[in-house]
């Protein structure tokens, strides 16, 4: 039997084609997830951030007037994150949105979010888009973990801007 190649042709088309479809409408496809923090809702972006000659990468706290204790924990935890990130400090930028009754902060400054959550984390990429929200958690625990993943989310970004 002779095999017709226009025949041929179709049939290895078409039968990607098919698996493609089923997978998709039967659910084949795995559900993981590889980021640790929560994407935001909508978009935002903050205004004028290029006047601030920032970093590839902005690890930003939001300290609003709604916050309490729990916005110094995060203060106190945004210099453990900059020692942590070793040998890629000088790729990113630390930050403080919103006045912090603290003075003296080595960390760069903006005006509060309102519509951000107080008190949260977030990752902002140079262009002033925040992509990433990393929540506080009342258990110290649960919030180290919290910062483990945002340096894991982090050093897997930095390293797809490298490769890129």
């Amino acid at each position: 039997m002779k095999n017709n190649p226009l025949v041929l042709f179709v049939v290895c088309c078409a039968v990607p084609l098919v698996l493609a479809y089923g997978a998709l409408k039967l659910d084949w496809l795995p559900s993981a997830i590889t980021n640790n923090g929560e994407f935001l809702q909508h978009e935002v972006k903050l205004e004028n951030w290029q006047q601030h000659n920032p970093k590839q990468w902005t690890i930003a706290l939001n300290y609003s007037n709604k916050c309490n204790a729990s916005c110094n924990e995060q203060l106190n935890a945004l210099d453990n994150l900059y020692i942590a990130l070793g040998k890629n400090q000088g790729k990113v930028d630390m930050a403080v949105m919103g006045a912090p009754k603290v003075k003296n902060i080595p960390w760069k400054t903006f005006n509060a979010q309102q519509n951000l959550q107080p008190a949260s984390l977030y990752l902002i990429d140079h262009m002033g888009l925040v992509v990433l929200e990393y929540p506080f958690k009342e258990q110290p625990q649960e919030n180290r973990l919290v910062q483990k993943g945002l340096l894991k989310d982090l050093k897997k970004l930095l390293n797809y801007s490298r490769s890129s």
